[in-house]
């Protein structure tokens, strides 16, 4: 049995949770679940702590983050083998993972080094003109952390590194059924000499965990999952400052002018079919102007029967393997079938065995239907057609989410228009809105979410700023 870590000490517990491979079945572990006295043990000591972690000198700070980037590259074989195997991920994609969740420590790192605060000049007021004043930002305090089952590495990571550079305590909870991943990177993290009562990462279900969002001691909670639990901890958590990373139904619009055609397909198709969609960027929604179409389908439905490779995670190649679990598949079931019988058109795909779909392409999906106004969070992709780019724009803007968006072409006209125009956190332009790297700022707006991720976004929401006025 795989112990939590609680304040720094490896604990067991009385009940277990069973960790299988979504792909075969098979038992990788039983993990021990904290009860409610531990994660209140966990919270009590990580409030305890505030005073040391937040003495941590910056230099220090950076240098625990920049051990554990090193740690985790010493030991990415295991690790991708480890999140590949409890989430179903495509090997290669898992190595993709590792490699990130070691740039977004070494960013942590480099950003502390880099802080800065802000010289106010007191005398622009006539009454202030004999002060002089400075900003500069401290630690908020204890930080709560959730995440999900997709990016088990490196989403906790974008929960951990931050704390570790703001200097402040935290507890985290990982998605039950990729612990394993989270685990391993705790393990890392106290061996890079973090304060151990600092730290606890723990297993256990929801009604053990209530303190995380409800005590008052953590001041931030910060949340990476649905939409439906983050707005409902956010109306439980009080008076916390609150950073919610949600889901999304991303699209991309495809200009008649659209450059490198053909690369640009295949970034669609991965966009939309990589690690089965189960991403919150993942494309789900693309609108075509009409003059290209039938070109844009026939080079799409050609490219993802080529390159949408289906298989074992383990395999070199594979691009989407099982989906995560059996509720994933009612979800994906009932949202597909329920716009077909709307009306929708499944231009290609929808074959399943277990918990793996082929790859699926719908069009004249019905507005009013639930996959038009949900996050699929599947194996599948919507290509719909348009005539005047004031209507594609309108169509990325009815959906309820905002989270990134994908736009091809080469007039700045359109790319001024959609940047001003679409509600969304990130436009990306000659790119799908599935990308991201680990220090840009991450996140949506609407029911996508509050705040940002991205090592310099997430700092800033960790800590306080101050203001020190001095006579001159």
């Amino acid at each position: 049995m795989e112990s939590n870590l609680i304040a720094g000490e490896w604990r067991d517990g009385e009940q277990v949770t069973e960790v299988r491979s979504p792909w075969s079945g098979e038992l990788l572990a039983e993990v021990a679940e904290a009860s409610a006295a531990q994660v209140e043990h966990a919270i009590a000591r990580a409030h305890a702590s505030r005073a040391e972690v937040a003495a941590l000198p910056v230099w220090r700070r950076a240098e625990i983050c920049r051990s554990v980037a090193a740690a985790i590259g010493e030991q990415s074989d295991a690790l991708a083998r480890t999140l590949s195997a409890e989430a179903a991920k495509p090997i290669d994609q898992a190595r993709g993972e590792v490699a990130r969740a070691i740039d977004t420590f070494t960013f942590a790192g480099e950003e502390i080094r880099s802080a800065r605060g802000e010289v106010i000049p007191m005398d622009a007021a006539r009454r202030a003109d004999d002060k002089w004043a400075m900003t500069r930002r401290f630690p908020a305090g204890v930080v709560s952390a959730i995440t999900p089952f997709n990016f088990p590495l490196n989403l906790v990571a974008h929960k951990l590194a931050p704390a570790l550079a703001a200097g402040c305590p935290i507890v985290l909870k990982p998605a039950a059924s990729t612990p394993r991943s989270a685990l391993a990177l705790a393990r890392i993290i106290l061996e890079a000499g973090w304060p151990p009562e600092a730290l606890s990462v723990f297993n256990a279900p929801h009604e053990a965990t209530g303190a995380m969002v409800t005590d008052p001691r953590p001041a931030v909670l910060s949340f990476t999952g649905s939409d439906t639990v983050g707005w409902e901890l956010k109306a439980r958590c009080g008076k916390k400052r609150v950073i919610l990373e949600l889901g999304g139904d991303a699209a991309v619009i495809v200009e008649p002018d659209a450059p490198d055609w053909d690369a640009m397909v295949g970034r669609i198709a991965t966009g939309a079919f990589a690690y089965a969609g189960q991403v919150c960027i993942s494309v789900q929604r693309v609108y075509v102007h009409r003059d290209v179409y039938e070109r844009f389908v026939a080079d799409l439905e050609q490219v993802v029967r080529d390159r949408v490779k289906v298989g074992a995670p383990d395999q070199p190649g594979v691009v989407m393997s099982a989906l995560i679990d059996e509720r994933a598949v009612k979800k994906v079931s009932e949202l597909i079938d329920g716009a077909e019988a709307g009306g929708a058109r499944r231009l290609l795909g929808g074959h399943r065995e277990g918990r793996i779909f082929d790859p699926m392409i719908l069009t004249e999906v019905p507005p009013d239907s639930r996959l038009a106004r949900t996050e699929l969070f599947g194996p599948g992709v919507i290509v719909e057609a348009y005539d005047a780019f004031d209507e594609a724009l309108a169509q990325v803007n009815r959906s309820r989410f905002g989270l990134q968006a994908g736009l091809f072409t080469q007039r700045l006209d359109r790319i001024t228009q959609a940047f001003e125009t679409l509600e969304v956190g990130a436009l990306l332009v000659g790119e799908v809105p599935t990308f991201r790297v680990d220090h840009m700022p991450y996140g949506g707006v609407k029911d996508s979410g509050l705040g940002r991720e991205g090592l310099r976004y997430a700092i800033h929401d960790y800590t306080e700023e101050r203001l020190l006025v001095l006579p001159r």
